[in-house]
């Protein structure tokens, strides 16, 4: 097996997508830093107000709630992934659904770093708002 498909980092990446999509938001949180810091986008967005990140426990709530629950559904493809030391880079599409049946797509690079203890310090999104399709279905 390649050693990116094993790399801590890697693995964290993965479990991420896996809980987003499953909506497993108790698992998900396990898998973050009590500092985590969710850069998604990187810069200042609605989803990044002040564009220096979403911090700590209390931001996990905030970026959950805001970007996952008001969901109905998330859908995350890897087209390419790289993993070096405790990082991992992934160029992504996600597919997000709305209640009121809005649909965007938002294509990036993605990277998580973790921290010693295996846990996700520092989660960054490189991708702009004025480039994400919006659809009504």
């Amino acid at each position: 097996m390649p050693a990116k498909e094993t790399n801590p980092a890697m693995l964290a990446a993965h479990n991420s997508w896996r809980c987003v999509m499953g909506r497993l938001k108790d698992e998900w949180f396990a898998l973050m830093a009590d500092d985590v810091r969710i850069e998604d986008p990187i810069g200042e967005a609605p989803t990044n107000p002040t564009g220096k990140g979403i911090v700590g426990r209390e931001g996990l709530e905030q970026f959950w709630a805001n970007n996952v629950e008001s969901t109905t559904s998330i859908d995350i493809v890897a087209e390419q992934s790289y993993a070096a030391g405790n990082e991992s880079a992934h160029v992504m599409t996600l597919t997000v659904t709305f209640p009121n049946q809005v649909v965007t797509i938002v294509k990036g690079i993605f990277t998580y770093t973790i921290n010693d203890a295996g846990k996700i310090s520092n989660l960054r999104g490189y991708w702009a708002l004025d480039e994400m399709q919006v659809k009504s279905t």
